[in-house]
């Protein structure tokens, strides 16, 4: 996932993703999963996972991780860092795929676990990168394990009926993978591109790859702050985004005033079944 071109990639990746789920919340198409089929191909989603999961995990390992006596060499231990991510959303779409199609018990809550996994292996790796931690890129990674902790954090609340029934927690984990999407590409323009590097900021390459470093303490806390802010500004612009998106296609697919929630039927009908009377038609 290394320079440009790796993160571009990747995080075009994770934006398609994210997108596709925003478009089926927003055509009242809420599965309860955090996957969606298509019309056309079921699987489609999860065999696009796996796919580009092979296709990054290979490219990442494409050259040998070892030294001449056996050992793995420093400069490689990123790459198999994210591989070892890339194998655990494999992991995720490969097992949710089973599950749907051999359909066990609890086979709806239990597709949560891999998905779970994925987004804290993931964390894990970010967290204790074997790369820089202190300059510019580390600051981009600290605030790429907030997105993440959210992606986390409803997948894990995906459980259980009430959880898959929540639409708030599946749009906003959505939201969170087109974040990740997002925040991805901008690293990769804005660490990899000279004519955007921060002032007092240079590239040098460090165990065979290119890092971004500032040539005083000033620099670097002037670049840091530059990326918090732009880091508020996308995620200002990812609130709006998910918000317009819905409003948009809701209008378009219908809903809103015309209807009554999915929530209100539930509890219109329950007390209906119960013999429920409104309080203002009691007698007196």
């Amino acid at each position: 996932m290394g320079g440009l071109a790796g993160h571009v990639a990747l995080g075009l990746f994770f934006l398609l993703i994210g997108l596709w789920h925003l478009h089926n919340h927003s055509t009242h198409r809420h599965s309860g999963l955090p996957w969606f089929p298509t019309s056309f191909l079921r699987h489609l989603e999860l065999y696009l996972i796996m796919l580009g999961c092979s296709v990054f995990a290979f490219s990442e390992v494409r050259h040998p991780p070892f030294d001449h006596n056996g050992s793995f060499l420093s400069a490689r231990l990123h790459n198999l860092e994210h591989a070892s991510m890339a194998a655990a959303f494999y992991t995720y779409a490969l097992f949710a795929l089973v599950l749907d199609k051999t359909r066990p018990r609890a086979h709806e809550d239990l597709v949560f676990l891999p998905a779970a996994v994925a987004f804290a292996q993931e964390l894990l790796l970010f967290h204790f990168h074997s790369t820089d931690h202190a300059g510019v890129e580390g600051r981009y990674h600290y605030l790429l394990q907030l997105v993440i902790i959210v992606s986390l954090t409803t997948t894990l609340m995906g459980v259980g009926s009430v959880g898959r029934q929540s639409f708030f927690v599946s749009y906003v984990r959505s939201l969170s993978i087109v974040f990740q999407g997002l925040w991805l590409v901008v690293m990769g323009v804005m660490l990899w591109t000279p004519e955007f590097f921060p002032r007092g900021c240079f590239v040098r390459e460090e165990n065979g790859r290119d890092v971004v470093r500032c040539q005083d303490q000033g620099s670097l806390d002037r670049a840091k702050a530059l990326v918090n802010i732009g880091f508020g500004w996308l995620l200002i612009g990812v609130v709006v985004l998910g918000v317009c998106f819905h409003l948009v296609a809701d209008r378009v697919h219908g809903g809103g005033k015309e209807g009554i929630s999915d929530d209100r039927q539930g509890f219109l009908q329950l007390h209906v079944e119960k013999g429920f009377r409104p309080v203002d038609t009691v007698e007196e």
